[in-house]
């Protein structure tokens, strides 16, 4: 197909870990689409990239359309989330998805190409939306011109070179949420050690804005001393991220003085902090360290948070140690009116960028000024490391009485 031609049938997909965004952003793209292009149709793969491989879509019908503003007011994703790497062929043929022998590349692909499908939206991280440059570049080596306009999703905020990426602020804000009430727990027994185990595989920003959120927060409580509610009792006491180093024995020196003095000790931490040192101890023991499909190590599987709160449990003296984990309750969060505004921002625009036959994934972009366009497929890349010169980070730590010193190396 030429493409000067019209858009007729547009495509809907979201993939990889759900994030607090994917549900309002499939209707900024509906509505919007009904606004410019009210006689096209959209369909919607289910499952992402699951969906497309086996051919199973809905059409946004016309009742969808009347109904979709309620998006707005949820989580996870209407259109439901997989974690299908199309590269991996032999998982692929493992799960039934392709047939032994095939390029699931090229089987979804030519899914596109018998759908009919004119415009594909991906809403998904750097594997998502790279994957379906691929899709575009096979179809046009073929004949076939498909654009692609992709949506950032990430509550790690680690897509380069994006400055802020769809959902991530209001998972920060509902990872505070979460540690106002498990902090809460300090009181349960003398001498506990809560540690609040965030998202954030190579990127430490989900937990060090969660730990500002949580900060804002506390700042503005009242408290009663006289009975035993401590503002230090509820404050963090420390914050692990990826991009730190982490110095075991002078760290616990500094919170065992915490637990002495105050009775309680409360960190932030991020499931992608130490996790090098943690994968070596377990290896060297002869423990097999399980990978996904996209050759992540499973991190439920070696537990940073548990690893950690052993190490420090006996170094501080914790007479009882409670681990928390807040990802499932922040990523699966309706979006808030801050990410809300940038969802339908960024939505408009990936319409009118389909609209004008140009691909790409639509964002800030902290190269070129934080200019609100459509990025280069080349140019997106995932593993962004968290900025901890960031001043309000710097501040952050100063004010906890932590030390900032950067790990050596930050990213993947």
């Amino acid at each position: 197909m030429s493409q000067n031609a019209p858009i007729r049938r547009i495509a809907l997909l979201t993939a990889g870990g759900f994030a607090p965004c994917l549900s309002a952003a499939v209707a900024g793209l509906v509505r919007r689409y009904g606004d410019v292009l009210p006689d096209a149709e959209i369909i919607a793969y289910q499952y992402g990239y699951h969906g497309l491989l086996t051919g199973n879509y809905v059409v946004v019908d016309e009742a969808a359309r009347e109904a979709i503003d309620v998006l707005d007011r949820f989580g996870g994703s209407p259109i439901g989330n997989s974690r299908v790497k199309l590269t991996n062929a032999k998982d692929l043929v493992k799960r039934g998805l392709v047939n032994e022998g095939e390029d699931p590349l090229q089987v979804a692909a030519e899914r596109l190409r018998s759908d009919g499908v004119d415009v594909l939206h991906t809403i998904g991280g750097d594997d998502t939306n790279t994957t379906a440059a691929d899709l575009a570049a096979y179809l046009e080596q073929n004949d076939y011109h498909l654009t692609v306009v992709g949506l950032p999703k990430t509550i790690d905020n680690d897509i380069v070179p994006i400055r802020q990426s769809l959902g991530a602020t209001t998972a920060a804000q509902q990872a505070s949420r979460f540690a106002q009430n498990i902090i809460g727990e300090h009181r349960s027994n003398p001498r506990m050690l809560i540690v609040h185990e965030v998202m954030g595989r190579h990127c430490g920003w989900l937990t060090a804005a969660a730990a500002r959120d949580y900060r804002s927060w506390w700042q503005e409580q009242t408290w009663n001393p006289a009975l035993g509610l401590t503002q230090e009792r509820w404050d963090i006491h420390a914050v692990l991220l990826p991009e730190l180093k982490i110095d075991l024995q002078a760290e616990a020196t500094r919170l065992r003085a915490i637990m002495d003095e105050v009775g309680n000790v409360n960190i932030f931490l991020s499931e992608g902090a130490g996790v090098p040192e943690i994968v070596a101890e377990l290896e060297a023991a002869g423990e097999e360290v399980k990978r996904d499909p996209f050759g992540h190590v499973m991190l439920d599987t070696i537990n940073p948070g548990a690893w950690f709160a052993k190490q420090f449990a006996e170094l501080i003296g914790a007479e009882k140690v409670m681990v928390q984990k807040s990802g499932y309750f922040s990523r699966s969060a309706p979006a808030n009116e801050e990410d809300l505004a940038l969802i339908r921002s960024m939505t408009d625009l990936a319409v009118d960028t389909a609209m004008a036959g140009e691909s790409g994934v639509i964002g800030h972009d902290e190269e070129n000024g934080d200019q609100l366009t459509a990025i280069a497929f080349p140019r997106i890349g995932g593993g962004k490391a968290f900025d901890v010169s960031a001043g309000w980070f710097v501040d952050l730590l100063a004010q906890i009485g932590q030390p900032l010193v950067p790990a050596e190396t930050t990213g993947h």
